[in-house]
């Protein structure tokens, strides 16, 4: 990408700087020789008086300040371009780019194939998977300090999505406990048994869990757990039980057994939100894209 304007120009060429941590590599991405980057580092040094790299050894790292600027360079520099009617070609292979991403553990095994493609798309290409904050937020600020949020619909967020995959939910229990031994569970045994349950915090009821509160259902929680993916080892050889989406027992073994929810079933949607300002990221728009690719192949929450 070219742009005229001298101060533009070092917009991208901090970009480049705070991407790539390597004076050497910045300058060979954007068409710089070294001593004209090393000018560049250093007219910015004095704009921002802060130093942005600092030497460790044979490598560079970020300043704080640095780190906080790359997110904000990320999203400007492409409204920019945009702006100028000019658009700056997007090459993975090329590119370094950490990805941050919401999300819980059971989507991001769902999620897989994804990752797969992406890392293998260019050696800079990572990923940083964050859990779903504990308590109440504001959407839109997680929104804008991750590239993406996976999760489901009606908790609040209102930003621009795409469906990822479906699932159901379902009574998990160990192969031999009695009370699922027809391939069901009755309402009255489902509510007499000890629970296990997935606290995700104030922030984030399952759809099941809602749709349990409106039917006044309250099973007796014997086991609070973090993670989803610990609940179906957990009720092995116990009488604990718990409500999961389905996938996740099917790629638990056969020492568990998956049954019917003894209260209409609820349907598991998981979505995949990003804010609008990401929208005109180069990086950001081609991983929606390949998402999406992924989504339409039909390869996105298949069963094992």
């Amino acid at each position: 990408m070219a742009i005229g304007d001298p101060d533009l120009n070092l917009l991208v060429a901090l970009r480049a700087l705070l991407e790539e941590a390597n004076v050497t590599r910045a300058g060979e991405r954007i068409g710089m020789g070294q001593s004209t980057m090393s000018s560049a580092l250093a007219r910015l040094r004095t704009v921002f008086q802060d130093e942005l790299l600092v030497r460790i050894g044979r490598d560079y790292e970020l300043t704080p300040l640095a780190h906080q600027l790359l997110p904000q360079v990320q999203l400007t520099l492409p409204l920019v371009a945009q702006a100028l009617g000019q658009k700056e070609p997007f090459q993975p292979e090329l590119t370094q780019r950490r990805f941050g991403i919401q999300l819980t553990d059971y989507a991001a095994i769902e999620l897989r194939p994804v990752f797969g493609i992406v890392v293998a798309a260019g050696d800079g290409l990572a990923f940083d998977l964050r859990r779903l904050p504990t308590e109440p937020t504001a959407a839109g600020r997680d929104l804008l300090s991750n590239d993406f949020i996976v999760t489901v619909p009606g908790i609040g967020i209102e930003a621009p999505s795409f469906e990822l995959f479906r699932d159901e939910y379902v009574v998990v229990a160990d192969r031999d406990n009695p009370l699922v031994a027809d391939g069901s569970i009755t309402l009255e045994d489902f509510l007499a048994s000890p629970h296990i349950r997935c606290d995700f915090g104030r922030a984030h009821l399952t759809p099941a869990e809602r749709r349990m509160r409106e039917l006044d259902l309250r099973p007796e929680v014997r086991v609070a757990t973090s993670t989803l993916l610990s609940i179906p080892p957990i009720v092995i050889g116990t009488d604990l039980i718990g409500v999961v989406p389905r996938r996740l027992v099917e790629r638990s073994g056969t020492t568990t057994v998956a049954v019917p929810t003894p209260f209409p079933t609820v349907e598991l949607v998981e979505r995949l939100w990003w804010h609008p300002a990401h929208g005109h990221d180069p990086a950001h728009a081609w991983f929606r894209d390949t998402i999406a690719a992924v989504v339409g192949s039909g390869a996105l929450g298949t069963a094992p």
